[in-house]
């Protein structure tokens, strides 16, 4: 039986979840105020988390709520009103690093799924068949396990038993996230969902005998950031993880904003569709345009993770970006030739546009006027947030995403 992976998206807000679901998102994860591995989002309030439910829901989404900090002894007692309160708003699965925590949503919710998380760290198949005899749904593998040892996992854990692996994203220097640098340093745990990043600062080398006089390390004229890791990108050999035996396909990024989680879901979606269209083909041929969308994206150099040996899990020694393109805005209508939009980012007249649809098509169009909502020309939109019309024949599917290539200077 063909196995079909899901395609699970990052919600840091109520807006990204419906974008995530909207370009091709199985599933999504997010988290409330507390108790979520990201405190620099928006996140849920309880309302939102409840709307955003039904959202998915009404299309045959599924939601799964973030429980995966490691709470203190006062925290407890506010756990089971929250769990009490996202079970009524309707998630299906709770993702839990905890073992008491695992016990609290057991008892206080006991029709929602539980996920280990990957701070829990799995990483061989008798810790992954003890999660399954606790009653654990699913486990987020370890992102430190290679494709043979995901396929050992497979191979030897409970069939019934589902495994997530991470395919795209920021990629944390420690063992599948679990790190004291962030607390030692800033006073923020990263285990709280606080955490400061210190693996992305640069740093400099100070020799005992010879204070304040700061070496650089590194090759970069702008210093060495010596323990930042490449972001992870798998879609090249997507099909090579699903075969492994993987259920859960998992974009990492609930701190990303909605351009980006709708751009990257999109992308693996197309990809991971070619790759069912044809699972037994002999060799799996990425469409171009994948990629394209991914470098189209803010971010760090790509690397393929740990999936083939550690050899071939990268860090680059500077705080380098890749960010080629811009993000314009989002397409609220379109008619008779006439699109409606919301602005986020500034363009001019005749700039070239593309947008981006939920289906993951693309049409380019080059504006020869803009108006603003009062119906006044325009010749660029320079304020934050402002809704204007632009000519464009090609019908536009609401929500699609406007943007162009960053301007040289």
């Amino acid at each position: 039986m063909l196995q079909q992976p899901e395609l699970l998206s990052p919600a840091g807000s109520l807006e990204t979840l419906k974008y995530a679901v909207l370009y091709g998102a199985d599933a999504v994860y997010c988290a409330l105020p507390e108790f979520g591995m990201r405190a620099a989002p928006p996140n849920f309030t309880p309302e939102e988390l409840q709307e955003g439910c039904i959202f998915a829901h009404a299309r045959g989404r599924r939601v799964y709520l973030t429980l995966n900090t490691l709470p203190t002894n006062e925290e407890l007692a506010r756990l089971p009103g929250v769990i009490e309160q996202a079970a009524a708003a309707g998630v299906d699965a709770f993702i839990i690093a905890d073992l008491g925590v695992l016990r609290l949503a057991q008892k206080y919710a006991p029709g929602a799924e539980i996920h280990f998380s990957t701070q829990a760290g799995i990483a061989n198949y008798a810790a992954a068949t003890a999660a399954c005899e606790l009653g654990v749904k699913r486990v987020v593998l370890a992102r430190e396990l290679s494709l043979p040892d995901i396929a050992a996992i497979r191979d030897n854990a409970p069939p019934e038993l589902e495994l997530e692996a991470f395919v795209h994203g920021a990629m944390c220097m420690s063992v599948s996230g679990r790190c004291l640098l962030s607390s030692y340093m800033t006073g923020r745990s990263g285990n709280r969902g606080e955490c400061a990043q210190p693996c992305r600062w640069k740093y400099y080398l100070v020799e005992e005998r010879r204070p304040g006089q700061y070496m650089e390390i590194g090759e970069n004229g702008d210093g060495s950031y010596i323990l930042n890791a490449n972001d992870l990108c798998t879609a090249p050999f997507l099909d090579l993880i699903c075969q492994a035996g993987v259920d859960s396909l998992k974009i990492e990024g609930r701190a990303k904003t909605f351009y980006y989680v709708a751009s990257v879901t999109s992308a693996y979606r197309r990809a991971l569709d070619h790759y069912l269209a044809n699972p037994a083909a002999d060799s799996f041929d990425l469409p171009d345009d994948v990629l394209e969308e991914l470098n189209r994206t803010s971010h760090r150099h790509y690397s393929p993770g740990f999936y083939f040996g550690r050899d071939k899990a990268l860090q680059t020694p500077s705080h380098t970006y890749v960010r080629p393109w811009d993000f314009l805005g989002t397409v609220d209508s379109w008619a008779d030739g006439v699109a409606h939009c919301t602005q986020r980012g500034k363009f001019c007249l005749g700039d070239t546009i593309e947008a981006l649809q939920p289906d993951g098509s693309t049409v380019t169009l080059t504006p020869g006027w803009i108006r603003d909502e009062d119906g006044a020309a325009v010749d660029a939109t320079p304020h934050p947030m402002m809704r204007y019309t632009i000519p464009c024949d090609t019908p536009l599917m609401p929500c699609s995403l406007l943007r162009m290539p960053k301007r040289e200077g």
